[in-house]
């Protein structure tokens, strides 16, 4: 399988999705005998995009792990070479969606801290965004990891 070759969505085409979103929300059940049910709506829309970035954080990781079984098979034939490129290839794939996905949940955070005055926080998980780790955090972290081993 060839990875998608479709684009992610511009940044700003993804901020205004969610701010009409929030919104749509607001303007339909303010004023009305479902606004007291307003800011769990809302936190649940944000949740939603806190739950796709967690399910793809799984595909990554088992693309990793893949990866990973994959270096460990190569034997030098073009059979395994070609299935870790398509790996590899999709593993940049599940990257770049899941810091869009990322970049969902932080504006759709901002949205519901805009609307109801307080923080957005998941249940469960945590709220990383690898798009604020740097080259010299990852040099780091690799340099760490290959001193342990």
């Amino acid at each position: 399988d060839e990875p998608d070759p479709r684009p992610l969505p511009e940044g700003n085409t993804v901020a205004v999705a969610v701010t009409d979103i929030f919104d749509a929300l607001v303007a339909t059940l303010s004023d009305t005998r479902l606004e007291p049910d307003l800011e769990e709506l809302l936190w649940g829309a944000a949740n939603l995009f806190h739950r796709a970035t967690s399910r793809v954080e799984r595909d990554l990781d088992a693309n990793e792990q893949a990866q990973r079984r994959m270096q460990r098979e190569q034997d030098g034939s073009e059979v395994k070479s070609v299935e870790l490129e398509r790996l590899t290839a999709e593993g940049q794939t599940l990257i770049e969606r899941r810091a869009s996905m990322e970049l969902f949940r932080d504006l759709a955070a901002e949205a519901f801290e805009h609307h109801t005055g307080s923080a957005w926080r998941p249940r469960t998980g945590s709220m990383v965004n690898h798009r604020n780790l740097t080259a010299a955090m990852i040099d780091s972290r690799d340099f760490l990891a290959a001193k342990r081993r």
